[in-house]
């Protein structure tokens, strides 16, 4: 039987060749930069920062030093309602910059994921049970986590096979550590979040040139790809190791 659980591991656990990977995440790289750079010749990034994004950084501006924290709590209740984080991470690079912006981000979308997290252990087991009853993914994620422990975590943190949001409910199912899950879905959100808030930071300033809009995406891009490649370095090793 443990023989035929092993030959049962699922395409997304064992995930694609790093190359097919890397091939994805730089083509977002690029599809980012291409929308900067867009945006910005065409001179729309001045006009949405204006009449749309900038009545959101005037309004969330508004509540002074506590600002951080109300964008940080409507993070955390936008990701346990299943709400898109990109829209957030691009307002919280706007609002408050490339680098404190991807800190608050990162705080509110780990703060949320874990509230849900609680939900699915504890709260509303049974009914995230059934919810994921009838989901193949859900089931080899739990097969996963039985037969990877945290590196079944970080695969799929990294390179995600499901919706993050469906992740956090899911894991609270499974036997994954508290600690453990908060600890690295915090550090694996870190380079999706860069990408976005150093795009968002850079409509913040007219005065911005394009070298330095590079600059920020390059370094969130390289972060990006560098970081997705590990999983695929682990399940290398404990193949080697097996």
């Amino acid at each position: 039987m443990p023989e035929n659980r092993r030959s049962e591991r699922p395409p997304e656990a064992t995930g694609s060749p790093k190359k097919k990977n890397a091939g994805k995440l730089v083509g977002i790289g690029l599809a980012l930069v291409a929308v900067v750079v867009v945006a910005r010749l065409t001179g729309l990034s001045e006009y949405i920062s204006l009449d749309g994004l900038g009545r959101l950084r005037d309004w969330i501006d508004g509540f002074g030093v506590a600002a951080p924290i109300v964008f940080i709590a409507i993070y955390a209740v936008a990701t346990v309602a299943f709400l898109p984080g990109t829209p957030l991470s691009l307002l919280a690079g706007l609002v408050f910059g490339p680098v404190f912006g991807t800190l608050w981000a990162v705080i509110g979308a780990t703060i949320g994921a874990t509230l849900a997290f609680l939900v699915g252990r504890y709260a509303a087991r049974g009914l995230v049970e059934g919810w994921t009853a009838n989901n193949e993914r859900v089931r080899r994620l739990d097969e996963g986590v039985e037969r990877q422990g945290w590196r079944m975590l970080l695969i799929t943190r990294l390179v995600p096979v499901f919706p993050f949001n469906l992740q956090n409910y899911a894991y609270g199912i499974t036997k994954i550590g508290l600690g453990t899950y908060v600890l690295l879905t915090a550090v694996c959100i870190i380079p999706g979040a860069a990408v976005y808030t150093f795009a968002g930071g850079s409509l913040a300033s007219a005065q911005q040139d394009l070298t330095r809009t590079f600059i920020y995406l390059g370094i969130a891009a390289v972060f990006f790809v560098g970081v997705s490649l590990i999983p695929g370095r682990l399940r290398k090793r404990d193949e080697d190791e097996g």
